[in-house]
C-alpha cells in the first residue's frame, strides 16, 4: 500500500487546514490509518487515528475539539480536517496504516506503512 499525504501548508493562527491521505495500491480495509507529527528536532507524536472496520476514532489530547480525522470510502482516503490552528501545531505531518489493536494505535512503530510528510506552519 503506498500512502500520498497532501494539504499542508501556511496559515495564520486560528485559520483551518484539511490534510488528504490516499492509498493506492492497495486500500485501507482492515487497517488502522493514522496521523502523526513531527516538529522539529523532536519525536514523532501521535495526533489521530481511525480504524477503517467501525470507524472509531482518537485523539491526543492538545488536538481533542480542533481536529477531526474522517474519510471517504469511494476514494480511499482519509481526512484530518485541522481547525482553530495554533503556532504550536506546526510540524510535518504523516499519515501512516497498519494494523493495530487499541493499546498499540497511537504508537508509531506499529504502522507499517507511511506517506510522505505534509509540512504545516501556523503563524501567530
Amino acid at each position: 500500500v503506498q500512502l500520498q499525504a497532501s494539504g499542508g501548508g501556511l496559515v495564520q493562527a486560528g485559520g483551518s487546514l484539511r490534510l488528504s491521505c490516499a492509498a493506492s495500491g492497495g486500500t485501507f480495509s482492515s487497517y488502522t490509518v493514522g496521523w502523526f507529527l513531527q516538529a522539529p528536532g523532536k519525536e514523532r507524536e501521535f495526533v489521530a487515528y481511525m480504524r477503517w472496520h467501525g470507524g472509531s476514532t482518537m485523539y491526543a489530547d492538545p488536538v481533542k475539539g480542533r481536529f477531526t480525522i474522517s474519510r471517504d470510502n469511494a476514494k480511499n482516503t482519509v481526512y484530518l480536517q485541522m481547525n482553530n490552528l495554533k503556532p504550536e501545531d506546526t510540524a510535518d505531518y504523516y499519515c501512516a496504516a497498519g494494523r493495530t489493536v487499541t493499546s498499540t494505535s497511537r504508537d508509531s512503530q506499529y504502522y507499517n506503512y507511511w506517506g510522505q510528510g505534509t509540512q504545516v506552519t501556523v503563524s501567530s
